[in-house]
C-alpha cells in the first residue's frame, strides 16, 4: 500500500511535466506561425497580364500597417510605377520590382493627398498647402499658395501646363504656375478631371462637366438623372459610371464625341455587376451606397470595379468576367500604366 502512494504521486508528476512541455511546444508553434504571416499582406495587389493574374505586392510597407489604413488620393501611378503615401512618409513600387517590392522615397505632410505633375508630385492638403517634389531629387519645394480658397479635392495639370483645382466652391484655373487665378465654374465637389484632345470633363456638383475651350468655360454633358463618379480618358474616347436614381443601378457610360454625348453600354444580364442600393436620407436628399468606384483601360480592355471585385470587358461592356474577388467587404481602386494594373481595397474616403 504504501508503494502506492509513493507511485501515484509520481505518475502526476509526469503527467504535469509532459502537459507543461506540450503547452510550450504548442505555444511555440503558435508563435512561430504568426511570424510567418507577419507584415502587410492585402493592402496592393498588381498585375502585369491585363488582370488574369494578380501578386501581393504589400511586402516592404511598414509593418505596423493595417489593412484598411490606405485612403482616397494617397496613391497614384504613372510610368515610373505606384507611389503610395503611409502618414507622412512617400513610398514607391517600380513596375518591375521584386520583394520587399518598396523603397522610402522622402516625407510630406501627413494630411496631405499626392498627385501626378509634369515637374514632379504634387501633394496639397485639404486647406490648400500645396508642394512639388522635382523628379529624380527627394527636395520638396512650394509651387503657389492657394490657401485663400480652402478645401482643395482634386488636382489636375493638363498636358499644356495648365493647372486646375477641384474645390468646394467649383474649379479654379491657373495659367501661369499659380501666379494667378480663376474661378472658372461655380459649382460644389468636383474632381476625377480626364482630357483627350483639347476636351476636359469632369465631375461636378455631381454630374459630367465638360470645356472644349481649355476649361474657360464648362457645361454640363449628361442631362439624364442621376449621379456621377468617377471618369477615365479611354481609347477615342472617355468611361465614366453612373448611378441612376430610377432603376437604382450603377451603369458604364462611354462617349467618342468629346464628351457631348454619353451612351450607357448595354450588358444585358451583366447590368448586375454595376447595380448597387441607393436610399434617402430622412431629409430625402439623396445618398449612394458608398464604394470605391473606378474604371480604367489597359491593352485595350476595360476594368471596373464592383463590390464583389474586379471585372474585365474585352468588347467594350458588352461581357464582363470577374478577375479578383473583393477582400473582406472593401471595393478596389484602380490604376493602369501601360501594361501594369494596381489595385487597392479601400472602403474610400477622400
Amino acid at each position: 500500500m504504501k508503494r502506492l502512494f509513493v507511485f501515484v504521486p509520481v505518475i502526476l508528476l509526469v503527467l504535469f511535466l509532459l502537459n507543461s512541455f506540450l503547452l510550450k511546444e504548442k505555444e511555440a508553434g503558435e508563435k512561430t506561425t504568426e511570424g510567418a504571416k507577419s507584415g502587410p499582406v492585402n493592402i496592393v495587389f498588381k498585375s502585369t497580364d491585363g488582370g488574369q493574374t494578380w501578386q501581393d505586392i504589400s511586402k516592404g510597407l511598414p509593418e505596423n500597417l493595417r489593412d484598411d489604413s490606405i485612403q482616397g488620393k494617397s496613391f497614384f501611378a504613372n510610368d515610373k510605377g505606384l507611389f503610395l503615401k503611409v502618414g507622412s512618409e512617400l513610398y514607391h513600387s517600380t513596375a518591375n520590382a521584386t520583394p520587399p517590392f518598396w523603397t522610402k522615397e522622402t516625407s510630406t505632410d501627413e494630411n496631405s493627398s499626392i498627385a501626378p505633375g509634369k515637374s514632379g508630385i504634387l501633394a496639397s492638403n485639404y486647406w490648400g498647402v500645396n508642394l512639388i517634389q522635382t523628379n529624380g531629387t527627394s527636395v520638396w519645394s512650394p509651387m503657389f499658395d492657394f490657401s485663400h480658397e480652402p478645401r482643395i479635392r482634386s488636382f489636375f495639370e493638363t498636358a499644356g501646363g495648365t493647372i486646375f483645382l477641384g474645390t468646394n466652391r467649383g474649379i479654379f484655373k491657373t495659367d501661369n504656375s499659380g501666379k494667378t487665378w480663376k474661378h472658372v465654374y461655380d459649382g460644389a465637389y468636383v474632381g476625377h478631371f480626364a482630357e483627350l484632345n483639347g476636351v476636359l470633363v469632369a465631375i461636378g456638383m455631381r454630374k459630367i462637366i465638360r470645356s472644349a475651350d481649355n476649361g474657360e468655360n464648362w457645361a454640363l454633358a449628361t442631362g439624364e438623372g442621376g449621379v456621377a463618379f468617377d471618369v477615365k480618358q479611354v481609347r477615342g474616347g472617355f468611361a465614366a459610371i453612373t448611378a441612376s436614381t430610377v432603376s437604382d443601378t450603377r451603369t458604364l457610360r462611354t462617349s467618342y464625341d468629346g464628351g457631348k454625348t454619353w451612351q450607357p453600354i448595354d450588358a444585358g444580364d451583366q447590368d448586375k455587376v454595376f447595380a448597387d442600393s441607393i436610399w434617402r436620407t430622412w431629409d430625402d436628399r439623396l445618398l449612394l451606397k458608398f464604394f470605391p468606384t473606378s474604371i480604367t483601360q489597359v491593352a485595350g480592355n476595360l476594368l471596373c470595379t464592383h463590390p464583389d471585385g474586379i471585372f474585365r470587358s474585352s468588347d467594350k461592356g458588352k461581357t464582363w468576367k470577374l478577375l479578383l474577388p473583393s477582400v473582406k467587404d472593401k471595393g478596389f481602386i484602380l490604376f493602369g500604366s501601360g501594361n501594369v494594373i494596381y489595385a487597392i481595397p479601400s472602403k474610400g474616403g477622400c
